[in-house]
């Protein structure tokens, strides 16, 4: 999933320093760029050099970059900013509107008004929790999905 020079992908162009961002980070695998709608002061994206779309597409050695790199910059936030908390997010399929992979890292506040909206358990997830969880661990011992 190499990313192709002159690549219409934003989330390549912003990596690749191809599209101007307020770069705060960046190495061999990875840019990390402040969002331009920022939910708080401070919010980050971690986005990879080379193209892929989602988590599951991420090659082990830029996942583990990812994921080292989000800890430098949860440091910095710390550090800055003095946040209640972190909040590390990353949207998948369609809900991944760069349509390349990339996570989102902001600082949090008791009064910043983002919230996690559970929606209502129609489906009876909550009362199938064994049922779910053997399911999942039959099919990771019977695939190689690791």
């Amino acid at each position: 999933m190499r990313k192709v020079p002159g690549s219409s992908c934003l989330g390549c162009q912003l990596a690749n320093k191809e599209t101007e961002a307020n770069i705060i980070y960046e190495n061999d695998l990875v840019t990390c760029i402040l969002d331009i709608a920022p939910l708080n002061e401070g919010h980050m994206l971690i986005l990879p050099k080379q193209h892929y779309h989602e988590v599951d597409d991420l090659d082990e050695i830029t996942a583990n970059e990812i994921m080292k790199t989000s800890r430098l910059l949860v440091k910095l936030l710390k550090s800055h900013f003095q946040p209640d908390g972190v909040t590390i997010l990353q949207n998948n399929g369609k809900f991944n509107d760069l349509t390349h992979y990339h996570l989102h890292i902001f600082p949090r506040y008791d009064s910043d008004g983002f919230a996690w909206v559970e929606p209502l358990d129609s489906t009876n997830a909550k009362g199938r929790l064994k049922e779910t969880a053997m399911k999942l661990v039959e099919m990771i011992n019977q695939q190689s999905l690791c």
